[in-house]
């Protein structure tokens, strides 16, 4: 499946995403740099992303607990996620975010 990531220079990158895996993961082992300190356990905002407007309906939005962490971000909307929190599936092919400038490594 195909993940398209807009990095903070608004480059574009295409990455190949597998069912079951986290976008954090695939990000990550994209060799996309991204900070993701805590490794997906939901204990910072360092896998910050913002998903695009006609995909937050199948990604859905932060969940209570999510939303708190992210809260601490100069950079959250309405349609930021940790990006750890986003297992992928089929219906996700050609899903768009964009690596919010608290979670890019570069």
């Amino acid at each position: 499946m195909k993940i398209f990531v807009t990095l903070p220079d608004e480059s574009v990158r295409e990455l190949e995403g597998r069912p079951a895996a986290t976008l954090m993961m695939t990000i990550r082992n994209a060799g996309v740099p991204i900070r993701a300190e805590c490794g997906g356990a939901m204990a910072c905002a360092t896998c910050h992303v913002v998903v695009d407007d006609d995909w937050i309906g199948k990604t859905g939005r932060a969940g209570s607990e999510e939303s708190d962490l992210l809260d601490m971000s100069d950079y959250c909307t309405d349609a930021s996620r940790l990006s750890c929190q986003i297992r992928l599936h089929d219906g996700l092919d050609g899903l768009k975010v964009t690596l919010q400038l608290d979670a890019f490594e570069g």
